[in-house]
């Protein structure tokens, strides 16, 4: 790891590309924009960089690294099959949100598959990962570029927050567009089935590919569980305070203030997270809009900027509304559940 200062890199130069690609070609680590969050770059074919990753991150070591690739000939390096709708979804929906899950060929290390014989591939649409892929010459491994368990950054300033010190390079590209991490299909047997909602939703899927499952996971966590994918064992996303989803048709408002005035009264720090159509309806000293309701794109891209909000401002106490009546519903509730350890209350 190293133990000086990260340079902060500007997105629109080409020297910064190629200051970075430099970086990774010496096993080094780099954080870059794509249009889901930032992610934290290394070569993904030398384990010894791979593990860099990990150690920087804090992340457990038997949780697979995404594979960014920058054209799909690409995939068939990488893997050892490519299936019929492995090439529909390809064809569908890259460059951009969708990861696919491949069996790998011999030269994927372990190290960066978390020790499984499967691979995550994505070709992310974002122009500067782009770039730096294509300028490296690599595959690049990379999660978010966050300690583990933090919110996701969607801003460099989120990256140097979480990695100054600890990673040679961050390009900064500004704010990302989506904000949540891209959809995972695993396409080893014989359904698809995402292992991890995000943009590209199910009903997507299935109007290119047919019958698309849902991993069971998804529903009902195991803590016994390997993961197969990025996000689908460990908590994540996670602000500091402790975070409680409110729920229900009627009464949520009052619920969460009942919850918040109790907490304040005993002197603790409070927010609620709540859209820009509920905002009035909290009387709390920290009201956090999340986006609009009927956007629910506006909600994702700003979920965890939000989130390491309420550790800007010191919360002991965070309670949120649930966000699950869009289309990316599912994606941003998938990751609101994970970063209140699945608490709940039910109104």
């Amino acid at each position: 790891m190293t133990s000086c200062n990260t340079i902060l890199l500007n997105g629109n130069l080409p020297e910064s590309i190629q200051e970075a690609a430099k970086i990774l070609n010496n096993k080094g680590l780099v954080a870059f924009p794509t249009e889901t969050v930032y992610g934290l770059g290394a070569n993904a074919l030398d384990e010894e960089a791979a593990a860099k990753i990990y150690e920087a991150k804090g992340r457990p070591s038997d949780n697979p690294l995404i594979v960014h690739i920058a054209d799909i000939d690409a995939v068939y390096t990488l893997a050892s099959e490519v299936p019929e709708n492995a090439v529909l979804l390809m064809e569908a929906f890259w460059p951009g949100p969708l990861t696919i899950i491949l069996p790998k060929v011999g030269i994927v290390p372990d190290g960066t598959t978390g020790g499984l014989d499967t691979i995550a591939i994505r070709m992310p649409s974002h122009p500067v990962a782009l770039e730096l892929i294509r300028e490296s010459g690599l595959y690049i491994a990379a999660p978010s570029a966050n300690s583990s368990g933090r919110p996701s950054p969607t801003l460099a300033s989120h990256v140097m927050e979480d990695m100054d010190g600890r990673i040679e390079a961050v390009i900064d590209g500004g704010a990302v567009g989506i904000g949540i991490e891209s959809t995972i299909v695993d396409l080893t047997g014989d359904i698809p089935t995402i292992l991890r909602p995000g943009f590209i939703t199910k009903s997507m899927l299935e109007a290119i590919v047919g019958e698309v499952a849902i991993d069971p996971a998804l529903v009902e966590p195991d803590p016994n569980l390997r993961p197969k994918a990025p996000g689908m064992k460990y908590t994540h996303y996670a602000p500091k305070g402790q975070l409680t989803i409110v729920e229900g048709h009627n009464g949520v408002a009052e619920k969460i203030n009942s919850l918040a005035q109790e907490k304040a009264s005993q002197g603790y720090t409070v927010a609620v997270i709540t859209t820009r159509e509920n905002a009035s309806a909290y009387d709390c000293p920290y009201v956090l809009v999340a986006g609009e309701r009927s956007h629910g794109e506006t909600i994702a891209a700003n979920l965890y900027a939000v989130l390491r909000q309420c550790d800007d401002l010191g919360c002991d106490y965070i309670y949120s509304e649930a966000f699950g009546d869009s289309e990316l519903g599912g994606a941003i509730m998938n990751r609101l559940l994970k970063a209140a350890g699945h608490r709940v209350i039910n109104v």
